[in-house]
């Protein structure tokens, strides 16, 4: 997964008006979020109806902060909860681009907060 973007640092700090500080401050609420692991939960008791609206807001959180990849693979688990057919597989790779966005957030709040 090397050629993966995890962040789009650059189009981030644009859509908050270039201002790096502010983009730092909305990373740092974002590693709050409990969107996936409610999104999870919530599958896990069949709730499809609550799994999509954390999946709907995870990807909408990761879009306005540019975390493309995170973006994509939640767009792509909404759909699959959407469907009602979630393949576990999908959940995996979700939790792990997750993870690995996080490490990508901590180092521009390091470089911008």
């Amino acid at each position: 997964m090397a050629d993966v973007i995890y962040i789009n640092v650059e189009e981030g700090v644009k859509r908050v008006m270039n201002n790096s500080k502010l983009y730092a401050k909305l990373l740092v609420k974002f590693k709050e979020d409990s969107n996936l692991k409610n999104m999870k939960e919530a599958l896990k008791t069949g709730d499809l109806q609550k799994a999509q609206i954390n999946a709907h807001t995870l990807k909408g959180l990761a879009a306005n902060l540019s975390l493309t990849e995170l973006y994509k693979q939640s767009l792509e688990i909404e759909t699959q909860i959407k469907a009602g057919s979630v393949n576990p597989d999908q959940i995996t790779v979700l939790e792990e681009i997750n993870e690995h966005t996080l490490v990508e957030v901590e180092k521009v709040i390091a470089q911008y907060g």
